[in-house]
């Protein structure tokens, strides 16, 4: 017989977690979360099952979950087996037209129809959207400043077809909540004359959690949120000090932008944003109904 949680911690203990589980259950029914899925929780087999359940039980007890996701490795595999080369720009990929046919190809279709798969599988109901469908995700091109000489003007550096959002248009994601399915978005989006981009996930589930004025946004990672100088997670952050470790270089490399990311959407009206460790199983439930959390809840001094 297979091992069950009862056989480890007993049917009281079990109990127990459920108990801890239903204030949480109930300030979050009815709550719109938006959720950027990325990172290792996108490769390991395990981790993508337990995603999966994560956001299926999250629609089954009320909540209305939209999944935003990435595809970063999955993108350079593709590219690395057609002879393209991989380069960025300030951090950003370098997306020429080849590029960008690529970029759609793998994030519009085989990431985003394998993650609708596996929501699916475990009994979603899941419709797979990229900015495109709906003019969901308004877009124009990227421009990068790079400062080299103090004495000179800013030099303009050309990414290529990378975008940077102009609007979100929520109704499609609306209406698919509405009627009971969990959007799974992927970060391409349109331009005023039908052009296509290529978006940094974060950035847009952080615009559409904003349009939405969604109640949470979780961004998943490949570590467990912000540490202070002696390496020690911080629970929870205020927007003035996030911004206080960034300008004394207390926040540094990656987690920036992830901070910046989570900023806008709690200035923007969103509750707050949860900056979590994908790599922990069944990080989500884990995050929302547990009375520690697992990682950095960062939320606006305005709120």
């Amino acid at each position: 017989m297979t091992d069950t949680i009862f056989d480890s911690q007993g049917p009281g203990k079990v109990a127990d977690i459920l108990i801890e589980a239903l204030p949480y259950i109930r300030k979050f029914a009815g709550m719109t979360i938006v959720i950027k899925y990325g990172g290792h929780a996108m490769v390991d087999e395990k981790l993508k099952h337990d995603f999966a359940k994560d956001i299926t039980l999250l629609k089954f007890i009320g909540i209305n979950p939209v999944v935003v996701h990435g595809g970063g490795p999955q993108i350079n595999n593709v590219l690395k087996r057609m002879g393209i080369e991989t380069k960025f720009v300030q951090g950003m990929r370098f997306t020429d037209e080849e590029t960008m046919d690529v970029v759609e190809m793998v994030l519009g279709g085989k990431v985003n129809k394998s993650i609708v798969a596996l929501i699916s599988g475990e009994g979603g109901k899941c419709v797979g959207l990229t900015g495109k469908d709906g003019g969901l995700i308004v877009a124009e091109k990227m421009q990068i400043l790079q400062k080299i000489d103090e004495n000179k003007p800013p030099e303009i550096l050309d990414p290529g077809m990378v975008g940077r959002v102009v609007e979100i248009r929520p109704e499609i994601i609306k209406t698919l909540s509405d009627k009971g399915f969990i959007p799974v978005i992927a970060p391409v989006g349109v331009g005023k004359n039908g052009e296509t981009y290529n978006i940094n996930a974060d950035i847009v589930a952080s615009e559409v959690a904003s349009s939405l004025n969604a109640g949470r946004l979780i961004l998943m990672t490949d570590v467990d949120g912000v540490l202070d100088k002696n390496k020690n997670l911080i629970s929870s952050i205020d927007s003035v000090k996030a911004k206080e470790m960034i300008d004394s270089e207390e926040i540094v490399g990656g987690m920036i932008p992830k901070i910046e990311c989570a900023l806008k959407a709690v200035e923007s009206g969103v509750g707050k944003t949860q900056i979590i460790n994908g790599t922990k199983s069944h990080a989500i439930l884990l995050e929302l109904f547990t009375n520690q959390g697992i990682g950095t809840e960062v939320f606006s001094c305005q709120s």
